[in-house]
């Protein structure tokens, strides 16, 4: 892939004459875009002390400040998460040793709730950064990145795993090494998918925003400027215009990163679609259309290009032209048995721990309370996550088949993915209270609201890339209605599916803290179940039991996902490729 972005770079720059119209026209917008970002970031270094009061105005005036702020957050959050993803992704698909352990670790992670990794990560940025600002920054990052790294990593991952047979016969027969290999193969191929699993991921950012800007320290309420803090003061102050103010300002937000970053991005990956033939597939961008249009940002882009490649490739080759072989000091047949039994003697220590931990602390009584409380919200996710496959899947492929349609729905999708369920509390507690609602039946909703959208993105992904050979056939072996969604659409999104299903089956875990526990002004609706334990022990601050439910959560998600979901996917893997 590189190098064939450092010919077409050498070409650019070789082409570059001076300024077009095209250049003055980006010209202004990219040097706004760079002076506004870099305004913001001097913001987030200034003097601070633990203590110190950050107002928050409900004036919808500081709004577009607020989200300024609200954005370069998320977006540092999405790069690390990136850099986070290739890593992962990489070392989980290419060694079955580092498979075993990075797997499960994945699903625990994605299942510890956004509070837990805060409480864990505050104190030392703040260590870190002393009397600045930057450190609780970083916490707030670092609690965004939480709620976007899982769900780039699985795709990825499940993208490389599901290279077609035919193209890594390919690179055996061109030699390629497993650095190479990468670059060139399998992140060309998963590069449709992971962008709609970054613009879900900037979603679950938005989800989980209030949380995350909202932090609690040392005894102090810190709250950074951002759309998240202001929605945390308006629901404070039940003022229902404030919180009319915030989603306007979040939907500008969405639709002006969709526009800037999606959407161009989006358009320039749809030539690495695997098929022969365009077909009617192709995503539009004014603002990419712009860019190829001018002479000094296409010559800057080059520039780059042959930096960075020029970098990677002195990782990839030695100095007489042979790859590196990396791989050789994993293979030796002892490795494995060495791990297995560094596995087995961490599992005996971690349940040795858990032990004396049950026994000496929370009790056995509470253990079988919370195991109780957490096969109530399972059977809560099982059926949500059912109901929304059902809905979404079919649309999802309608979606993915027409890309004139998809590109009207993508800016929409991502604002009602991002859509705090905290806002929707108001509307929530009236709607209980006036009809005289069960709680353990009509909050349950709220678990998969967020979540449902992780489905969506990644079957449209799917069924984006179905190749239009595939679909030609179909058509011209005659398959319609429920044979053709059998024979053709669902098999050929099914690993797509299972992907964005684990992912919206652990994000609607960590939700449950949220949709099972609601509170708007003085009234409080409380529904039985594992997240509900964890709200009500995190506002007692009794940190036992935070522990024991964020750690029950955890057992349930790792046992459904190594019992259910693994097995569908290693079906998708195996036969239905």
């Amino acid at each position: 892939m590189f190098e064939l972005f450092r010919f077409q770079a050498r070409d650019a720059v070789t082409e570059s004459k001076g300024p077009n119209r095209w250049d003055w026209a980006l010209l202004p917008l990219v040097l706004a875009i760079l002076g506004i970002f870099a305004f913001a970031a001097m913001q987030m270094s200034r003097p601070f002390a633990v203590g110190e009061a950050l107002q928050i105005s409900l004036d919808p005036a500081y709004l577009p400040y607020y989200l300024l702020r609200t954005i370069l957050r998320m977006f540092t959050a999405l790069a690390f998460s990136l850099i986070f993803s290739l890593i992962f992704a990489a070392i989980a698909a290419k060694y079955v040793a580092a498979e075993k352990v990075m797997i499960p670790a994945l699903d625990i992670l994605q299942s510890v709730p956004i509070l837990g990794f805060q409480a864990i990560a505050i104190a030392p940025f703040i260590a870190l950064f002393p009397g600045n600002l930057l450190g609780v920054e970083c916490a707030a990052i670092f609690a965004i990145f939480t709620s976007q790294a899982w769900n780039m990593a699985f795709s990825l991952y499940q993208s490389i795993r599901n290279v077609p047979p035919e193209l890594k016969e390919a690179a055996q027969i061109f030699r390629l090494s497993g650095w190479q290999r990468f670059w060139r193969l399998e992140l060309p191929f998963a590069m449709p998918g992971l962008l709609w699993n970054m613009m879900m991921s900037m979603s679950g950012g938005w989800f989980f925003l209030v949380a995350a800007e909202a932090i609690s320290v040392a005894g102090q309420d810190i709250k950074l400027p951002g759309i998240g803090s202001y929605i945390a003061v308006a629901i404070g102050a039940r003022d229902g215009m404030a919180i009319t103010w915030a989603i306007a300002a979040m939907l500008i937000g969405i639709l002006l990163y969709d526009q800037l970053f999606f959407r161009p991005l989006l358009a320039w990956a749809d030539k690495f679609r695997f098929e022969e033939s365009q077909g009617e597939t192709a995503q539009q961008s004014w603002l990419l259309d712009w860019m190829r249009s001018s002479r000094l940002f296409r010559a800057w882009i080059a520039r780059f290009w042959l930096f960075l490649g020029r970098g990677l490739s002195w990782f990839s080759m030695q100095g007489d032209g042979t790859t590196v072989q990396v791989n050789q000091r994993f293979t030796h047949p002892a490795w494995p048995k060495v791990l297995d039994a560094a596995l087995l003697l961490a599992s005996v220590f971690a349940m040795y721990s858990l032990f004396i931990f049950i026994h000496s602390v929370v009790g056995w009584a509470e253990v079988a309370h919370v195991l109780g409380l957490g096969l109530i919200t399972l059977v809560r996710v099982m059926l949500l996550i059912a109901l929304a496959s059902l809905f979404w899947v079919p649309v999802a492929v309608w979606i993915g088949l027409r890309p004139q349609y998809s590109q009207k729905v993508q800016a929409m999708a991502q604002f009602l993915a991002a859509f705090p369920v905290n806002l929707m509390f108001p509307l929530v507690v009236f709607a209980m209270v006036t009809f005289k609602l069960t709680p353990n039946i009509w909050l349950s909703p709220l678990m998969v609201f967020g979540t449902q959208w992780y489905i969506l993105f990644n079957v449209v992904a799917g069924a984006a890339t179905i190749p239009n050979e595939l679909r030609l056939a179909a058509d011209n072996l005659g398959l319609k209605g429920w044979l053709k969604w059998k024979r053709v659409y669902l098999p050929a999104v099914f690993p797509s599916y299972i992907t964005g299903a684990i992912t919206a089956s652990g994000g609607s875990w960590n939700a449950s803290i949220v949709a099972e526990y609601v509170t708007w002004g003085k009234t409080t609706l409380v529904a039985d179940g594992l997240g509900s334990y964890i709200k009500q022990m995190t506002e007692t601050g009794d940190f036992h039991r935070i522990a024991l439910g964020i750690g029950v959560m955890c057992i349930f998600v790792m046992l459904l996902n190594r019992f259910f979901w693994r097995k569908l996917y290693l079906l998708a893997e195996d036969h239905l490729r």
